[in-house]
């Protein structure tokens, strides 16, 4: 398909994009993709936002041109081009442009609504129940608030988690979320594949769509977990209390306060900066940070003193080590958008 489409388009450069929409909507059904990577397709090939709104089956997905999620973006306009899933239906897929749409754009909602109504069937409650399987569609239904429980429901049935009691949800750096069965004595090991992860909570089944929320908070607390971004690799959502708060004002795009600037200064100053206030600031001694680090004791205390320096504080007393714990926080929640 890809040398036909390549073929094509060197006679007809048309004929030759739309050839390529509809092998690019057909492997994303044969990998069993879910809703937004769909609508995410349809926004990027079509260099416009894209939404997907289907209110008989609670769906409503928005995604930008540049692939970003952001279902906030204000009510349809009857001038946008459109199509319905089914031939008496209302328009269900939406591309945010106005003018004329030429051949490609026609393709794009074409394919992108052919391939929506088979997940949607599949997974939303209008098809027969399939045999139990991990596909990221139903997954992305099971994680889906806005889904009906009956839509949920059969999700679990085909993810193979009818009779788990607890399960939690494990999100990822890399790739798409982990749905994880735990057993009643709590001490399962949850499966990161060695990538960063932030770790929901235990609920039941039907409640994983907060852990999923919290999943994700707490991925923006990791780390990592390198000279110039220590911390930890791993983070569980129930031990970060109050600090999961945080996560609500503060991101890649907000303004660093004075204590964060003082630490990036810091780091870029020193290239054993970022880990040593870590170790400082998260170990219980400073002769346990010393061993961390692999440095000696008289060596760490010279490091501090120059660290101290460039943060214009001390990390001695309880009160300067709070500001380092939380300003080293904050510069992770500045690297780490939410997803």
């Amino acid at each position: 398909m890809k040398e036909l489409a390549g073929r094509l388009a060197a006679l007809d450069p048309d004929a030759g994009a739309a050839l390529q929409v509809i092998a690019y909507f057909d492997r994303l059904i044969e990998g069993r993709a879910g809703l937004e990577a769909l609508v995410r397709g349809a926004a990027v090939l079509s260099g416009c936002p894209a939404r997907l709104v289907d209110e008989e089956r609670g769906v409503r997905v928005r995604v930008e041109a540049d692939g970003t999620r952001r279902d906030d973006g204000g009510p349809l306009d009857p001038a946008w081009p459109s199509v319905a899933l089914t031939p008496d239906g209302p328009p269900a897929v939406w591309l945010e442009r106005t003018g004329v749409s030429d051949g490609v754009h026609a393709m794009v909602l074409e394919r992108a609504a052919a391939a929506a109504r088979v997940v949607l069937d599949r997974t939303r409650g209008r098809a027969p129940v399939e045999a139990r399987q991990a596909d990221p569609a139903s997954v992305e239904v099971l994680l889906d608030a806005a889904a009906t429980e009956h839509a949920r429901r059969q999700a679990a049935v085909r993810l193979g988690l009818r009779d788990v009691v607890a399960a939690r949800v494990v999100a990822t750096a890399e790739g798409g979320p982990l749905v994880e069965a735990v057993p009643a004595t709590g001490d399962s090991t949850p499966t990161t594949g060695g990538r960063r992860a932030g770790i929901g909570p235990a609920v039941p089944v039907r409640d994983l769509p907060a852990s999923w929320a919290a999943a994700r908070i707490a991925l923006r607390f990791t780390a990592e977990g390198t000279d110039q971004d220590p911390g930890p690799r791993t983070v569980y959502a129930d031990e970060l209390g109050g600090l999961a708060l945080l996560a609500d004002t503060v991101g890649p795009t907000t303004e660093p306060v004075p204590d964060v600037r003082a630490l990036e200064h810091a780091v870029a100053t020193a290239p054993w900066a970022a880990s040593t206030l870590n170790a400082v600031a998260f170990s219980t001694s400073l002769r346990a940070a010393a061993a961390e680090l692999n440095v000696h004791h008289s060596t760490l205390q010279d490091r501090l003193v120059q660290a101290e320096h460039w943060l214009d504080w001390p990390v001695h007393d309880p009160h300067g080590r709070l500001r380092l714990q939380l300003a080293l926080v904050l510069r992770r929640l500045h690297r780490n958008a939410a997803r």
